[in-house]
């Protein structure tokens, strides 16, 4: 049985295809549910995925459960929401399809689509097996066996150079992800580890965050940039700026001030627009993305919507680009139901407005910083802001409730509760020439 005769009903409405189940893509679907459409939501995943604390469960701080969600339990209630697992391959504006990787094609009288970013590696892609990003809950898998692989080799080799490269972990790049992974590798080290191994001071292993630019959380405001610096420095992690990375090898960082001997190094440097967005035909930025009209749209195609990360949005005052938020791409999936909610009742299109809710980073136990508005928040008040905005945003009561729970356990024992090996993976000990 196709997509077509599965989907549609024959109801003759019209027919809205969202690919993508994350920020975007979930509130678009939740608000077009109230209109007289017919929904399909496809994604490579069953889940809506919480992005921004998959730090936490790379760092064993939280289990993948406690921060994804079933698409389908999301959207249960709206009978007009069809929900398809799969992988779209390409997309013809032209005849208004969709080719999925199996399957027939997916017919559409509106396409959003929200597939959000990729790593990117700077023309480098030999460098992602070296050092892993952080998108998906696979990727927070894989680091966190990297990161408690390496103490365990380490507890159990005797040549010191090799232990020392087992010890250090780098993170590329000093945006929230680094600065965040960073914070949050020094913490697990000090505390949650502490008494765990025999042979090996965990406290004694290296933390370094590396930035090619000169500063970092470079989209913040140089106070938040310099607090943050501060904070990580009490930690203990070693933050170099102004040093660009230019190689990978196995067991080292190459920069121009010298090697670095590390066997786990983590990526935060950069990201990618999918590269489904090459098939529409339409100018894009540097990083991938569509540059989209004010509503959203593409130009020359009104009924195709590019939203979240894969969206270069230059309309808004005062913005040279809507940032790859959260809150812009739930913004955006609402904006885009509201257009086509417009459309149907044969009223003017409005224009995308971004309502910017502010930049929130947590950098250890108790601290981050946070930009809201006028408001520079540092420190246990900005923590407090940061936990109460994710836990909001996070979907499903349960998963707010465990999550709460999770975060004033760790907080009162200094305990990480999720520290497992969940497939053998066994790095090379790699000690190159100095």
């Amino acid at each position: 049985m196709t997509l077509d005769s599965a989907t549609p009903r024959n109801s003759g409405r019209p027919r809205v295809v969202i690919v993508g189940g994350g920020f975007a893509g979930l509130e678009a679907a939740k608000a077009l549910a109230r209109l007289p459409v017919d929904v399909l939501l496809i994604d490579r995943s069953n889940h809506h995925l919480f992005q921004p604390l998959l730090y936490q469960v790379a760092t064993s701080a939280l289990s993948p459960g406690e921060i994804a969600h079933p698409v389908r339990a999301s959207l249960r209630r709206h009978p007009n929401v069809d929900v398809h697992l799969g992988e779209i391959t390409r997309i013809d504006p032209e005849t208004r399809t969709a080719h999925l990787a199996e399957g027939e094609p997916v017919r559409y009288d509106y396409l959003l689509l929200a597939p959000g970013a990729r790593h990117s590696y700077f023309g480098r892609p030999e460098w992602e097996a070296l050092a892993p990003g952080l998108k998906s809950l696979e990727d927070a898998l894989e680091i966190r066996r990297r990161v408690l692989t390496a103490f365990e080799l380490a507890e159990r080799t005797a040549d010191q150079r090799a232990r020392s490269r087992l010890l250090t972990f780098v993170v590329i790049g000093a945006g929230p992800t680094g600065v965040e992974l960073a914070g949050a590798l020094a913490e697990m080290r000090d505390y949650a580890l502490r008494r765990d191994f025999r042979h090996i001071d965990p406290a004694s292993a290296r933390v370094v965050l590396i930035e090619a630019g000169n500063r970092i959380l470079p989209t913040y405001p140089a106070s938040l940039s310099r607090c943050a610096r501060q904070t990580l420095s009490r930690l203990g992690v070693e933050v170099r700026t102004g040093v660009r990375v230019t190689g990978l090898e196995p067991g080292a960082v190459i920069t121009p001030e010298g090697l670095i001997g590390s066997n786990t190094v983590l990526w935060a440097a950069g990201n990618m627009a999918s590269p489904l967005l090459a098939w529409l035909g339409v100018p894009l930025d540097r990083a991938g993305r569509a540059i989209v009209e004010p509503d959203c749209s593409i130009p020359g195609h009104p009924e195709v919507f590019v939203l979240g990360d894969a969206a270069a949005y230059t309309h808004h005052p005062g913005l040279p680009l809507v940032p790859g938020v959260a809150p812009a791409a739930n913004q955006m999936g609402r904006h885009a139901a509201a257009v086509i909610a417009a459309d149907l009742r044969g009223k003017p299109r409005p224009a995308f407005r971004y309502f910017d809710k502010g930049q929130l980073a947590v950098i250890g136990r108790g601290q981050a910083v946070a930009s809201v508005g006028p408001l520079r928040l540092t420190g246990f008040t900005a923590w407090l802001t940061w936990a109460l905005v994710h836990v909001l945003y996070l979907v499903g009561f349960a998963n707010r409730a465990v999550v709460l729970f999770r975060w004033a356990w760790s907080y009162f024992t200094f305990e990480r509760g999720s520290r497992l090996i969940t497939r053998e993976w066994r790095p090379q000990i790699s000690v190159p020439a100095e």
